[in-house]
């Protein structure tokens, strides 16, 4: 870990408990601050309060009290997901007190070889594709941390000079980054998410871009060279540009060129031999395979990952195959273009189980893939009747209502037939009915384990 001084003696409000919130509370206490943890909510497990309260941290639960923007705090650490027009935040953007997020306070103390992704779809398999590459190439620690259910301040100060850390950093926490400087940075694709928090699509790209807004020209910024506006995006970039394509765009970086998988001209491998399935997954690869070109690793170690490693839990992930079914969890598609390329990863007919909360816009988007995949849908939560208005603009005639992911596995199977896949790939966030994706996926695996459980005991 890096010695930092910039905490000594400074006081410091720490917004969320989540683990990025802990973790950041107890790390400027060792780093000297005055620290002060505050939740809306009170934690469910009171050991959570008693090992901030035995360092010495004052807590405060059950409310954002407006009072504590009257205090003289130097520093604000905000969890990612809390607004800026929180009455209490917006106190603090009005005092103009710094705002950051725990991300920042990983950099400011991480001393390593920092390999950063944020995009709207496939941050979190990049990640973990470009961690597992860059292991098997690596002497030294190579670990990953960040919007990936990993404390980034945490293992940032666990680790030294040599060691490589792959970050996945949201939208959220690249707004609270004013300093953060990857040597290698990734961006996937931008598409228009998260506008109920961002308000507008430039403001959600301004954010992504604070991955590379410190880079220079010694630095590097993989981007998704497949469409013209990402391009150009990438062009208010300092760094050295990368591309990585699917579509042949550029040989600049990474790309597929009739099947085959290159880097700047070199043949890497069969496209079909991605483990990974869907052209999503494909995309990924190139993105993590310019990372690690870029660092050094060998072609035969970036073939074994990717011909070993079947996926991330909650994204397009295999789940069983049972009675000629194939069922996948997709949980993570809570966007209309995550759906759209999960569905065109499959040739087989598919059962698609869709819906959740309803952010005011429709389906009309997602009408040709419904066409060319999809032979059955079962809509659930609150955009059911939007989702359902789409499957019969696109002409299924299986439209099943159910009350959620979990009721709509039985519905799934009783219309399935031998060489079906049934695939949880909602295209809508999860929060009207579980609290996270990572609940709705699990719910959805239990779900099938029990209708197994069920059709075996017949």
């Amino acid at each position: 870990m890096k010695k930092v001084t910039t905490y000594n003696n400074k006081k410091v409000l720490v917004m969320g408990f989540g683990i990025s919130g802990l973790n950041a509370a107890h790390l400027l206490n060792k780093l000297g601050a005055n620290v002060v943890a505050n939740d809306q909510a009170t934690p469910k497990d009171p050991a959570v309060v008693e090992n901030l309260e035995n360092e010495g941290i004052k807590v405060i639960t059950g409310s954002n009290p407006l009072s504590l923007a009257e205090e003289d705090f130097d520093v604000v650490v905000k969890n990612p997901g809390i607004p800026y027009d929180n009455p209490l935040v917006a106190k603090f953007v009005e005092k103009k007190t710094p705002i950051i997020t725990e991300a920042e306070l990983g950099w400011e103390v991480f001393e390593g070889h920092l390999v950063s992704v944020t995009g709207s779809n496939g941050k979190t398999t990049t990640t973990t594709l470009t961690q597992l590459m860059i292991a098997k190439s690596n002497a030294h620690r190579v670990e990953y941390a960040g919007n990936i259910g990993v404390s980034f301040s945490k293992v940032a100060a666990e680790l030294g000079p040599e060691d490589t850390l792959v970050t996945e950093l949201s939208s959220f926490q690249l707004l609270g980054t004013p300093t953060i400087r990857p040597h290698i940075a990734i961006i996937t694709n931008i598409f228009s998410n998260h506008l109920d928090y961002h308000k507008t699509r430039e403001n959600y790209i301004n954010a992504k871009l604070n991955i590379t807004r410190n880079q220079t020209s010694a630095d590097y910024l993989i981007m998704n060279w497949d469409r013209d506006e990402w391009q150009q995006i990438a062009r208010r970039s300092q760094a050295t540009i990368v591309p990585f394509s699917r579509q042949n765009k550029s040989h600049e970086g990474s790309y597929e060129e009739d099947g085959k998988i290159y880097w700047r001209g070199e043949y890497i491998m069969d496209a079909k031999d991605i483990r990974l399935i869907g052209p999503q997954n494909v995309e990924n690869a190139l993105a993590a395979i310019a990372a690690a070109k870029l660092s050094g690793v060998t072609n035969q170690d970036i073939v074994d990952v990717l011909t070993s490693f079947s996926g991330v839990r909650h994204r397009l992930q295999y789940v069983t195959d049972y009675q000629g079914r194939r069922f996948y969890n997709d949980s993570k598609s809570t966007d209309i273009e995550a759906t759209e390329v999960a569905l065109q990863g499959f040739e087989q007919p598919v059962i698609l189980l869709a819906g959740g909360l309803d952010r005011g816009y429709t389906f009309e988007r997602l009408v040709p893939y419904f066409k060319k995949h999809v032979k059955a849908i079962i809509v659930f939560g609150q955009c059911k009747d939007k989702m359902k208005a789409a499957a019969e603009q696109a002409g299924i005639s299986t439209i099943i209502e159910s009350e959620n992911a979990v009721t709509a596995v039985p519905a799934a199977w009783k219309v399935s037939d031998l060489g079906d896949v049934i695939l949880l790939s909602p295209a809508n966030a999860s929060w009207d009915q579980f609290p996270s994706f990572e609940v709705r996926g699990d719910k959805f695996i239990e779900a099938v384990d029990s209708l197994i459980k069920t059709e075996e005991g017949k």
